[in-house]
């Protein structure tokens, strides 16, 4: 087995990362960065992520090292594609599964023919709102800031870019999904938004992300592999 170096990392790596579930990216890449500085005795090495991933989300995250950091911005900027499921017939205040449902709707009208036909008026550019509970900011403050003391916060429409947006398994009321989309596209707005197109509520109740660009959460590691492949 080949072993990184103290040189690689402040050379700069993009590693590849297979986020698990509950796991925030903040507190992935500070266990790479306390890893790194551990095993080579180092006070101090950059370490970035290129596009965050929620907590309730799992798969690719790119995590880079040392001067490759500056190459965070370009990565961000790349296509990515997910993978997921909506539950239909109920709404959450966050969009998904971090908080409760708050209102459910009829499902008995949806069939697959009108759900795939759905799918097609989220393709191309599109307007979306991000959720209320997400770590954008206005005003100084993370709106999930805002969402949590249960105060109103006037949020503006963003315009994404939504390749290719299709439905691989339906078994109601749960949908199985693939998305691939640009920069700032919310999955949880597009469950939103969903539930609503086919007069219904959805909400999205697990997320998967496999591709930024041409890297591929297939080749990712786990932090138990990460950390075989440094030296002891």
């Amino acid at each position: 087995m080949s072993y990184f170096t103290e040189e690689d990392f402040k050379n700069g790596q993009i590693l590849l990362f297979d986020k698990p579930l509950h796991w925030t990216s903040f507190q992935l890449v500070n266990k790479v960065r306390w890893l790194i500085r551990k095993t080579y005795g180092i006070k101090k090495i950059k370490v970035g992520h290129a596009g965050t991933l929620d907590p309730l989300a799992t798969g690719l995250l790119i995590i880079c090292t040392g001067k490759y950091t500056k190459k965070i911005p370009e990565l961000q900027g790349q296509i990515k594609t997910y993978t997921g499921t909506f539950t239909m017939g109920a709404t959450t205040p966050s969009y998904d599964l971090e908080t409760k449902i708050d209102q459910h709707y009829p499902t008995t009208h949806l069939h697959a023919d009108l759900l795939h036909e759905a799918t097609e008026n989220f393709t191309g550019e599109i307007s979306q709102y991000p959720p209320v509970f997400s770590a954008l900011k206005k005003d100084g403050k993370r709106l999930y800031e805002y969402a949590r003391k249960g105060q109103d916060v006037e949020i503006e429409a963003r315009k994404v870019e939504i390749s290719d947006f299709t439905l691989s398994h339906i078994q109601l009321p749960e949908v199985s999904f693939e998305v691939t989309c640009s920069k700032g596209t919310y999955i949880r707005s597009l469950a939103h938004d969903f539930g609503k197109e086919v007069k219904s509520g959805a909400h999205l109740s697990a997320l998967r992300r496999t591709k930024i660009g041409d890297f591929l959460v297939s080749n990712a590691l786990t932090l138990e592999t990460f950390s075989n492949q440094l030296p002891k």
